[in-house]
């Protein structure tokens, strides 16, 4: 974080000074977890189901920590009292603090020889982590940027995320995520966006929003109404519910997609037999100004096509050019752990480690990417967990995967958990027979099955919600070989 008095952060929290002197300095790192602590910075007490953060506050000081954001005044060991700024709610404080520092930061940004700083916001059902991955290598390679480690992007990520910039930052790239009304509208208080790029409406987290992918379409166009009133709306032409938010943008909006007529688009696509795809990236096709560079991603699945499209039309919004965003998309690697990761394992099996998070959209976009990946001459193999947070459409929504998985053909598939049992029974009425299909309780069971029936040659992909738990069998798989992630 900045340099700030602790009188600067309790005006900014609205919080009261305890065990600390008014002008002492917090310039360190902001955490919520005690061994994360830096010298001289400011740990954050969050409360917890399970764990509170004020329990560990004395150990957050002994670490170094110039001061703890906290709910109340709080003592060591001996008695004697911690340096505390006390805040009446401290997940909002953590927020207003991060609200505070970057209309600080953006207003050093306009003075000369100032960074110019650039806030992006990315959103969507499906594709934000890729995306903002891709975004932030792009950004990282014209000026200095921050952007969300693995997927923070939510009231307690996203104000961290802020907190690290600083006056040199030119680019901060935010993922803004929402399980339910009014969250996008929060976090764009916070970070009022200079660019957001809103993704796809889908069918995730559907049982937090109510009134179905209308209901989501809605929420996820708050970002567009957060934007800084000259703010550019990225927006995904081949998504008509996304396409229709242009009405709600203060200012320009670029469109991105497949579609004709798309400022930014793709065409000649086309998938290597890794299943990565190489495009040539089209800005203002059919217009005088039309540009043309030829991209060859290194990420698997066509679908990260659409995310490459996104992030390039957010950077050239931010000001990079058309020749050093195609540069940059073929150069990018997937960055955020349990995100299309493949490892050709020593024994030949190929591993697609896809379970931080699934939902019907990018269920099916892993799966087109497995069958292309294994192709004819090798065998595939889906390990499926729970699809979690679809409400009253979560049966049906598991039911049209299994049977996707057999009009795939797909040579294997194994369901972990009774939460993703409607896999099983799609698949089996839409025609599968015999031992296509497995059923097994747990993670655990899944990974002595795969023991056994894993051979070289085999491509296995692992997909499900995080709270599935499935990505400890992606763990599991990765791990056991000296083979090549790709």
């Amino acid at each position: 974080m900045i340099a700030l008095t602790a009188t600067e952060v309790a005006e900014a929290t609205g919080g009261a000074l305890e065990g600390i002197a008014p002008h002492a300095v917090i310039a360190g790192a902001v955490v919520t977890d005690s061994r994360d602590v830096e010298p001289g910075g400011l740990f954050v007490a969050l409360g917890g189901e399970h764990v509170d953060g004020h329990d560990y506050a004395a150990r957050a000081v002994g670490a170094g920590a110039a001061a703890v954001l906290c709910a109340r005044p709080l003592v060591d060991d001996a008695g004697a009292p911690l340096p505390c700024v006390v805040v009446p709610d401290v997940e909002v404080a953590l927020g207003e603090l991060a609200r505070a520092v970057l209309a600080r930061l953006r207003l050093a940004a306009l003075e000369p020889g100032g960074s110019g700083l650039r806030v992006v916001g990315v959103t969507g059902s499906v594709g934000k982590t890729t995306t903002k991955d891709l975004l932030a290598q792009l950004c990282g390679a014209a000026g200095p940027t921050v952007a969300p480690v693995r997927s923070f992007n939510n009231e307690i990520g996203l104000p961290l995320t802020v907190l690290r910039a600083d006056e040199q930052t030119r680019f901060l790239v935010l993922e803004m995520g929402a399980s339910g009304p009014g969250h996008l509208e929060y976090l764009t208080r916070i970070a009022p966006p200079d660019v957001a790029v809103v993704l796809v409406v889908g069918q995730a987290h559907l049982g937090g929003f109510g009134g179905g992918v209308d209901a989501v379409a809605r929420a996820k166009s708050e970002i567009v109404q957060g934007l800084l009133p000259d703010g550019v709306a990225v927006l995904n032409a081949d998504d008509q519910r996304v396409l229709a938010m242009s009405a709600l943008a203060p200012g320009d909006v670029v469109t991105f997609g497949a579609a004709r007529g798309a400022g930014v688009r793709a065409v000649d696509v086309t998938l290597d037999r890794a299943g990565r795809g190489s495009f040539t990236l089209v800005v203002g096709e059919g217009t005088a100004d039309e540009r043309r560079a030829p991209v060859a991603l290194r990420l698997v699945g066509e679908h990260h096509v659409h995310n490459a499209l996104a992030a390039a039309a957010a950077a050239l919004a931010v000001g990079l050019t058309l020749d050093d965003v195609a540069a940059g998309l073929s150069a990018a690697d997937a960055l955020s752990p349990h995100r299309m990761h493949v490892v050709d394992r020593a024994d030949g099996v190929t591993v697609v480690d896809d379970s931080y998070n699934a939902n019907p959209d990018s269920m099916r976009a892993a799966l087109k990417a497995l069958a292309v990946l294994a192709g004819r001459d090798r065998r595939s193999v889906a390990v499926l967990g729970e699809m979690l947070e679809l409400g009253a459409d979560a049966r049906e929504a598991h039911d049209a995967i299994g049977r996707l998985v057999v009009r795939l053909n797909i040579d294997l598939t194994v369901v972990v958990g009774d939460g993703a049992r409607a896999i099983r029974d799609g698949a089996n009425h839409e025609g599968s027979w015999g031992d296509e299909v497995v059923l097994v309780d747990d993670v655990a069971t899944a990974e002595a099955f795969l023991a056994d029936e894993l051979r070289a040659g085999d491509v296995v992909l692992v997909k499900s919600s995080y709270g599935s738990g499935l990505w400890q069998l992606g763990d599991a798989l990765t791990a056991t070989t000296d083979g090549a992630a790709s």
